[in-house]
């Protein structure tokens, strides 16, 4: 580990230990704590009571000055409660889409129903998707991934509010349905 990765760790585990002595020491903050629903809910929370504990493993700092075209992080932000998506390559069969999403969610009762793959990989935040046949909740964080095969009902529940969630979704058809 790097000596800033570690003097960071060592910073989180400091402000985790200091908010976990509060839960003992303030009425009522366990309750509130246990009525947290996610991580995004755990981390404002937090911040509420001074605590910064909103860095996950593996999540990566970027310049806020920092407006290289190719820095995938670092991309124009949509407004909140929407999605932004920006083509980063494409072939015949296939698409790479960068989304970034700002405390966003699928509107009420639509559910997604691609023609083709979708697979997804978390670059920042976090995420809550429900899949249909058979239900099931994925809540995913940085790094996790997903592949939809064509049709799989899908939905976004939810995503983080500002800097938001970016993922990275790689689109394709089998060969003999792009045809």
């Amino acid at each position: 580990m790097a000596e800033a990765d570690l003097h960071k760790f060592i910073e989180k585990v400091k402000q985790l230990s200091a908010l976990v002595d509060s839960l003992d020491r303030i009425p009522g903050r366990r309750d509130q704590l246990a009525a947290c629903q996610n991580h995004t809910q755990v981390v404002l929370l937090a911040r509420s009571w001074g605590y910064e504990i909103g860095r996950r493993w593996g999540d990566v700092d970027t310049p806020a000055d920092s407006r290289a075209p190719s820095n995938l992080l670092n991309q124009l932000k949509p407004q909140l409660g929407k999605e932004r998506h920006r083509l980063i390559h494409s072939g015949p069969n296939w698409r790479l889409e960068l989304i970034h999403s700002s405390d966003a969610s699928s509107s009420s009762g639509y559910w997604y129903d691609q023609p083709e793959h979708e697979w997804i990989t978390l670059l920042r935040g976090s995420a809550t998707l429900l899949l249909k046949d058979p239900d099931e909740s994925l809540d995913l964080s940085v790094a996790d991934q997903v592949h939809l095969v064509p049709h799989r009902l899908h939905r976004v529940e939810r995503t983080d509010p500002p800097p938001g969630t970016v993922w990275l979704a790689l689109f394709w058809r089998d060969l003999e349905s792009a045809v």
